[in-house]
Formats: structure tokens, sequence, C-alpha cells
């Protein structure tokens, strides 16, 4: 029997991507390691922590206020409708990346979600999926690569937009096309849009960014553990196969 259309596409794109991938680690690897004690899974740490600290800055002038004024104009029962809409939107495109890794559950459960949201939920601004006992699985393309065997490469933090991977940041453009906020023609609305999601995103971890501030951390290498553990255990359903292994 012949593998699915489906997965003879993703295994020709993760051998692409992991290509990639290893040639882009070894570049990497070979002209900005930090030295005998650096993190193998970051040899480009001093670059990566001088976006940090500038995407700090951009936090601190433009989203943190930002965030802080939505969440102080807006009742909780508003931005509660602004990020069921946008999760709901996001279930779509994890719906499909469900499919293309073939995990049939999650694929199920996520299409009833979208379904049960958006029929019953006003268009996904109630979550009536949750409180019925639907989980929801947040899917990415840089999950399905990772599921396909395309290795993370080095840690990477992206100019504004934060913590990501060689794979991660490759999947990107691919996310973007499945971002269903894309597919809004009219240039002004789209772009309300994106700026609305931002900030509602970003002031739903006003008081973890408070806390993280406030502890005697690294907060870059605490950022940066956490990601790949989290990206990890995303990739492998919460039993990754060791350290390292996403």
């Amino acid at each position: 029997m012949k593998p699915p259309l489906t997965f003879l596409a993703i295994q020709k794109l993760a051998n692409h991507f992991r290509w990639i991938g290893a040639a882009t680690a070894f570049v990497l690897m070979a002209g900005c390691a930090t030295g005998p004690y650096a993190n193998p899974a970051d040899p480009l740490e001093p670059l990566n922590r001088s976006i940090s600290r500038f995407n700090d800055g951009v936090d601190e002038a433009v989203l943190i206020p930002a965030a802080t004024a939505y969440r102080n104009v807006l009742p909780s029962p508003v931005r509660t409708g602004v990020n069921n809409f946008f999760g709901n939107l996001g279930d779509v495109w994890s719906f499909a990346n469900s499919v293309m890794q073939l995990r049939l559950q999650n694929s199920a459960e996520t299409f009833m979600r979208v379904n049960v949201n958006t029929l019953f939920g006003l268009g996904g601004l109630l979550d009536i999926a949750t409180e019925a006992g639907i989980d929801r699985h947040k899917e990415d393309f840089g999950q399905t690569l990772g599921r396909w065997g395309v290795p993370s490469g080095p840690y990477l933090v992206l100019p504004v937009l934060g913590s990501s991977t060689v794979r991660d940041a490759a999947a990107l453009p691919i996310d973007s096309k499945g971002d269903l906020v894309w597919a809004v023609h009219d240039i002004p609305v789209r772009n309300s849009m994106y700026v609305l999601r931002v900030v509602d995103m970003r002031s739903n971890f006003l008081r973890a960014t408070q806390l993280l501030g406030d502890a005697a951390l690294d907060k870059y290498s605490f950022t940066r553990d956490v990601y790949l553990q989290r990206r990890a255990n995303e990739i492998y359903n919460g039993d990754p196969p060791g350290e390292g292994g996403q």
C-alpha cells in the first residue's frame, strides 16, 4: 500500500529542510561558537543576546504600554472574546497541521472545536468547545517539520518575533500563508487585526513579565531554555525522546 500523498509531500519537504538545517547549523557553529562553556543548542548566543536586548527595548517602549492600556480600557469579557476569536482562527491552521502530521485524534478534536465555536460560539467569540471538554491542540508548520524528522537547528532570536530555531524560522513563511488573517483582502482591516492580536497576546503575559523581571534570573537563558523545552514537548506530545531531541 502506497503512503498517502500528504505524507509523501511532507517527507520530501522534510528532507529539503533537513539539508538546509544541517548546512545552516554547520556554518553557524563553525563561525559563531562561544567557547567551551557555550550551550550547544545556542552557538549564536552573543548575537541572540543582542537581538534579545533590542526586542526588550521594543517591548518596553511599545508593546507593554499598548498592552497595559488595552487591559485597562477594555473590560475582561471583551478581551476574552477577542482572545477566543483569534484562537478559533488559529485552530483552523492547527487542524491542517494535525492532518499533515497524521495525528488523527488531534485532527478530529480540532475539527470539532472549529465547528462548535464557529456555529454556536458567535463566530468564535465564545469558547463553547473548551467548556464542552474538547481540548485545543495548537500546531504550526515548525511542529509538522519536527514531526517528520527535521532537526531544530540552532536556537535563534528573531527581531521583534523573539525565540525561534532554524527550523521554526524556516517554517514562518508557510505559517503566515496558513494564517486566516492573511486572507483578509482589505489591507487596513488586516493590519488592524494583526495589531489587535499582538496587543491581546501581549496583555496576557503582563503579569508573567513582571514576575520574571523581579526574579534573580538570567532572563535570556531562562527564556531560551523554556522555549526549547516547550517546543520539544509540543512536537512529541509531552514525551520528548531526550534533551535536545526536538
